[in-house]
């Protein structure tokens, strides 16, 4: 970060989402409490899985290091699109650009094998589930995390070696309220068709790949349990449905915005402020209202809480 780009260009501005002070109003209002709700959801699943000796399973351990990438999702571009809803000239510096693209992407890379793991979690307790504790051990679920980390981290950083050192002649203009690489390369001033090409296969066929990947293991599940029906079977479906939706939300904005050649403005907007402030809020809601276990859990950290504030 320290080369010649950066003594060229030290910041980008953002046009933002909107310039009508009403709705920039109403964005404010929303997203401050989506981000407070989201981080208060998130932390407190991560809470309960921790401290309930009932979830020290593989699926809520998975769950658990899900809530804490949506953490990072809510935090990476959140708080600095709703410092700048009111502010007339809304800009980031040149590093912290990069910082933001750099951060993006590696969760983005762990929040996809952690998805992929999740599916595999369900594929065992429901198509093997007599060999669901040998096969689901705890070095399986270190390796799920460790693989998760890895490839968010080679994937971004493979990203950022070819980007970051871009010539830039302006203006230095991005129509967004967040860096992204499809956005940073069209501001460079020479032939970045094949950056642009890169980025697609980096970013958009690898999502487009994981997510048939997780259909099909969707599927095959679901087949399985329609031959093999039992009760173990149908409470493990059960939790599937929340899984299916995570992906959908997940996977929906990250395959248009990497996929789509010539996105509507208005849309891509839409999607990037759906993917950064509320997908990470609905997380946790699918996941607790979809899922008994959970609710108890949570039941039970909220008496221990209370009879500690009485006692004390």
């Amino acid at each position: 970060m320290d080369g010649e780009n950066s003594s060229v260009v030290s910041e980008f501005v953002f046009l933002g989402l909107t310039n009508s002070w009403e709705i920039q109003l109403l964005l404010f209002v929303l997203s401050s409490m989506f981000y407070v709700a989201s981080m208060m959801g998130n932390s407190l699943i991560i809470l309960t899985v921790t401290s309930d000796p009932h979830l020290h399973s593989p699926m809520y351990f998975l769950l658990a290091n899900l809530s804490f990438i949506d953490l990072g999702v809510s935090s990476v571009s959140s708080p600095k699109m709703i410092y700048d809803l009111f502010r007339k000239r809304k800009v980031i510096s040149f590093r912290g650009c990069i910082t933001q693209i750099f951060f993006i992407h590696i969760i983005g890379g762990v929040e996809m094998v952690l998805l992929i793991a999740m599916a595999f979690d369900r594929y065992v307790a429901i198509c093997k589930p007599l060999h669901y504790l040998t096969i689901m051990s705890p070095r399986m679920c270190i390796f799920f995390l460790v693989a998760a980390w890895m490839t968010g981290l080679i994937h971004s950083t493979v990203q950022l070696v070819f980007v970051i050192n871009l010539p830039f002649c302006g203006p230095y203009v991005l129509d967004s309220f967040y860096c992204d690489l499809p956005r940073f390369i069209k501001l460079a001033c020479t032939d970045t068709y094949q950056l642009e090409f890169m980025v697609t296969a980096n970013s958009g066929f690898i999502s487009v790949g994981s997510f048939f990947i997780l259909i099909i293991s969707y599927i095959i599940i679901i087949l399985t349990v329609q031959k093999h029906s039992s009760a173990g079977s149908f409470k493990a479906l059960s939790t599937l449905s929340a899984h299916i939706t995570v992906v959908l939300l997940f996977f929906g904005p990250l395959i248009f915005f990497y996929t789509w050649p010539s996105p509507s403005t208005y849309l891509d907007k839409f999607l990037a402020f759906f993917d950064a402030v509320l997908t990470p809020f609905l997380n946790p809601l699918i996941y607790t209202f979809r899922n008994q276990e959970m609710k108890v859990a949570m039941r039970r950290i909220f008496r221990q809480i209370v009879n500690y504030r009485k006692i004390s």
